[in-house]
């Protein structure tokens, strides 16, 4: 018999490895689900659109006779799935109802050990959102500094190192500039709060995390209230390096070679914020496709002055770190961080 669990305990099975299965349609999976699970649907979405169309004309019965149908056809190819899998399984649904029951009772059968999600990914969220509000945040020193310094990079490279790192652009999966979505697929902010929540839950003990520093949107993610204002009154480590480093990171980062017509859109939406000639001078440069140009000028007409008037920093809490490189800014962020354990 498979066991129901809470959201605490998939928590823990999950940081064990246990695989987690969310068995609702590919749609829905796509649109949010509990960060590490895999699809092993019961539906594909064209019939989960079928099954809900059949409970809202003929009935409940006459749903979960359809579905009963449906799920019938592709029993041994789903079991298979769960077959091929290594390690003890938990499965889940939205709210924890007959989607999960029925693939939790048929994988139970198989004799492949199987838990079911208590309440579903609702019950998850419920959870996370909980947590959120009553967990330790441990200090925070936030990696600050102008467009192209090298923060994401310093911040990934430490997190190899182990050092505790929360990337909220990662998380996001945006930049966070107005070209940030270029070549990727933002995520939602019910995703955002899961990644962010389960990153403290996990670090919680720790001394401190590093961050980088970010207003309080990333693209349509809102970064939760009470992270933010942590944020606000923590040590700010200030990047700086020279301006055509900067060039060279923003251009490895962005790859606007590859997604040209993107770059052009999006600076038709900051266009007009840029004095008319610098505005004219960098749109004939993305033309051209003299990106280095149209980088330069961003930067120096448009995103550091936005900069400097978005970021006072009390004088106490800002730290300057000027270097040539990324790695030698790295290396500095490190030797400050030992001076803060050895006091």
């Amino acid at each position: 018999m498979f066991k129901d669990i809470t959201p605490h305990d998939l928590y823990r099975l999950k940081e064990k490895g246990d695989t987690i299965v969310d068995v609702r349609s590919p749609k829905e999976y796509e649109e949010a689900t509990i960060p590490g699970a895999i699809n092993i649907p019961l539906f594909t979405n064209e019939e989960r659109a079928a099954v809900g169309t059949t409970y809202k004309q003929k009935g409940k019965e006459a749903a979960q006779d359809l579905g009963l149908e449906l799920f019938s056809e592709k029993l041994p190819a789903f079991i298979q799935h769960f077959k091929q899998l290594e390690t003890p399984v938990t499965v889940f649904c939205w709210r924890g109802g007959m989607r999960s029951e029925t693939a939790a009772t048929v994988v139970d059968l198989m004799n492949i050990p199987v838990n079911r999600l208590s309440g579903g990914i609702k019950a998850y969220h419920d959870w996370n959102k909980e947590q959120f509000g009553t967990i330790r945040i441990p200090p925070l020193y936030v990696l600050n500094g102008h467009t192209g310094n090298g923060k994401t990079d310093i911040l990934l490279q430490l997190k190899e190192e182990g050092y505790p790192v929360i990337d909220l652009e990662g998380m996001a999966n945006h930049r966070g500039s107005i070209f940030g979505h270029i070549g990727l697929e933002p995520r939602n902010q019910r995703t955002f709060n899961l990644l962010l929540g389960e990153a403290l839950f996990q670090y919680q003990d720790e001394a401190f995390i590093l961050i980088e520093g970010e207003s309080s949107r990333i693209g349509n993610i809102i970064i939760p209230e009470r992270f933010y204002r942590h944020k606000e009154i923590s040590p700010q480590l200030f990047i700086n390096l020279p301006l055509d480093e900067r060039v060279k990171n923003i251009l490895a980062d962005y790859s606007p070679h590859d997604y040209h017509d993107q770059f052009i859109e999006a600076f038709q939406v900051i266009k007009r914020r840029i004095h008319t000639p610098i505005a004219n001078a960098t749109a004939q440069a993305l033309e051209e496709k003299d990106y280095p140009v149209v980088v330069k000028n961003l930067l120096t007409h448009y995103y550091d002055l936005r900069y400097n008037h978005s970021t006072a920093c009390s004088d106490n809490l800002n730290i300057s770190i000027e270097e040539l490189s990324v790695t030698d800014a790295k290396e500095k962020v490190k030797q400050y961080l030992s001076s803060k354990k050895s006091t």
